[in-house]
């Protein structure tokens, strides 16, 4: 697998939150939840230079909504399926927003062991995580990514 070191200050993002306690698929149902009502958050997604939106994210937490690694050996947390917007924009009527941390990540693009190879990865490099892990879509080019935070930034 290829890594990639990236650094990403704070973000906000509107979406369709869900825990684990919901069983399983229930990302998956978040998605199609999200995807179906996409109109009522379009608006307020943010854009990067040539039109297009800056990204979907499928945001991660523990139950206390510390961004910190899920529980129980990752079984057990929290998740908001959504787009990016800008910082200041305001959950419409049955969306969730978070604000995530700004962090240091190690990006890898997403696949069936993605996340076990990188957590191996992360061990043998003597890294440990720094937060939650995130699941990210880039419209431009449809690809998934997970990013591993390894450190947390100070800042915005």
């Amino acid at each position: 697998m290829q890594y990639e070191i990236r650094k990403k200050e704070r973000f906000a993002v509107i979406g369709k939150q869900g825990s684990t306690e919901e069983g399983e698929g229930f990302i998956q149902r978040l998605w199609e939840e999200a995807n179906s009502h996409f109109e009522e958050v379009a608006p307020l997604a943010k854009k990067v230079e040539h039109g297009g939106f800056a990204g979907f994210w499928g945001l991660m937490s523990d139950c206390g909504m510390g961004f910190l690694p899920w529980e129980n050996n990752f079984t057990k947390g929290l998740y908001l399926a959504g787009v990016e917007v800008e910082d200041d924009a305001e959950a419409p009527a049955g969306w969730v927003k978070w604000v995530s941390p700004a962090y240091e990540y190690l990006v890898t693009e997403a696949g069936s062991d993605a996340f076990s190879q990188a957590l191996n990865y992360l061990r043998q490099e003597g890294l440990e995580l720094a937060g939650a892990v995130y699941d990210y879509t880039d419209p431009k080019t449809g690809k998934a990514y997970q990013f591993f935070p390894i450190q947390r930034l100070s800042g915005k």
